[in-house]
């Protein structure tokens, strides 16, 4: 018992696991010591089980993926990828400063500071989407501070990279997405990106986020429409800059290049250092300090294929369709419905999907959006029920489509 309970604490003889800094749905992330160079790190634990049973084995991929071809210094840097038959194990580097959003618990911060962060963060995501990544989850919680004080952008487990069209996947946390993406259309990775650092830049600046409501529909309402309220404490330069990254037409929304050419962007700008950290061209992985064991190779281990990427299997669904309310609802109810699955209303605009023994397989709800319009939103429930295994890929998602496709 002695020695399984070091082989906790040391991970495949590489790094030294210390306190948990912080829990997900996937696993833990500890603080950790490179053995090899007695360097401090982070170390995220991931079960394998976990991760297969709640769907999320696509994410945890993609976020390898994208993080082994990014090499910036506003950007987490992932070291290595280690596994066990039941655990993968990402090192990265420990970003000491935590959370930027724990900055804000004392409230807004001074403009000038704003702007720096911003300058980091829009250096990040136009390396990234100089690259082809898009990050489809920007927030506060996603941006970290090294012990200097600098940024790093981290969490690319919704990320797209080198998508072959147009992206559809509605994904995001609700108060950052863009309109576009709540819409459920086909939208553009960077515009959208963009839209969640124009709520990033507004948070920072004002202590709070520019959209919200009674409730989700009402907040919803708001984003769609780009309706906000700049305090009067804004300058008039980071108001106009807000203005245009929080646009609601994509097409008129401002890019990374306009940023960078915008009047109060520009002041203070290290023009030499902005240069060097968006400029183009893929970066090579860089080698690990000590290689891992040969028999802990993570991807032989958890038969990852990390030759391209794909868009996620998501856990919910959203379509913007029209018609009235329950109209929408019968159509999701007739194409779900079917043997070994009971399909119930159990409050106004929402439908509860069960399988045999009641496991519960989706929830459905519907909302009015706007006039004639309705927004509908699928999540899946504990997990695929016996005889249903293909229920959320060839009932839910469809009905969702054709919803979408209607509008």
């Amino acid at each position: 018992m002695a020695g399984e309970g070091r082989e906790k604490r040391v991970v495949l003889g590489r790094y030294e696991l210390g306190r948990v800094l912080g829990r997900g749905s996937s696993g833990k992330v500890h603080v950790a010591r490179d053995l090899s160079s007695g360097k401090s790190a982070a170390v995220k634990c991931i079960s394998r089980e976990r991760i297969q049973r709640s769907g999320q084995a696509a994410n945890v991929e993609r976020e390898i993926s994208i993080l082994r071809r990014l090499r910036h210094p506003h950007i987490v840097r992932l070291r290595e990828v280690l596994a066990t038959r039941s655990t993968i194990y990402l090192a990265m580097d420990l970003a000491k400063g935590g959370e930027l959003f724990s900055k804000l618990a004392a409230g807004r911060l001074p403009e000038d500071l704003s702007r720096r962060y911003f300058h980091q963060l829009i250096s990040a995501v136009g390396y990234c989407h100089a690259r082809g990544v898009f990050h489809r989850d920007l927030k506060l919680e996603n941006l970290l501070l090294d012990e200097k004080g600098d940024l790093k952008l981290a969490d690319f487990g919704l990320g797209a990279a080198r998508p072959a069209g147009p992206l559809r996947t509605v994904c995001g946390t609700p108060a950052y997405v863009a309109p576009e993406v709540l819409t459920g259309g086909p939208y553009a990775g960077g515009s959208a990106d963009l839209w969640s650092c124009g709520v990033v830049l507004f948070a920072l600046a004002a202590g709070y986020l520019p959209f919200n409501g009674l409730n989700l529909m009402a907040m919803y309402k708001k984003i769609i429409a780009g309706r906000f309220r700049a305090p009067g404490w804004f300058s008039p330069g980071l108001a106009r800059l807000l203005t245009r990254l929080l646009d609601p037409d994509p097409g008129s929304r401002i890019t990374v290049q306009g940023i960078a050419l915008d009047p109060w962007f520009r002041a203070g700008l290290d023009e030499s250092a902005w240069a060097a950290m968006t400029a183009a061209g893929d970066e090579p992985l860089a080698k690990p300090e000590a290689p891992p064991p040969a028999d802990a190779n993570a991807f032989s281990i958890i038969g990852f294929d990390l030759a391209g990427l794909f868009e996620p299997r998501p856990r919910w669904a959203r379509a913007v369709a029209r018609g009235p309310v329950d109209a929408a609802l019968v159509a999701v109810v007739v194409a779900v419905d079917g043997p070994g699955v009971e399909v119930r209303r159990d409050a106004p605009g929402r439908v509860v999907v069960r399988g045999p023994g009641g496991v519960l397989v989706a929830v459905v709800g519907a909302s009015r959006l706007a006039a004639g319009l309705v927004l509908v939103e699928a999540e899946m429930g504990q997990g695929p029920a016996p005889g249903l295994e293909g229920f959320w890929d060839e009932r839910v998602l469809p009905v969702m489509s054709r919803l979408r496709a209607d509008c």
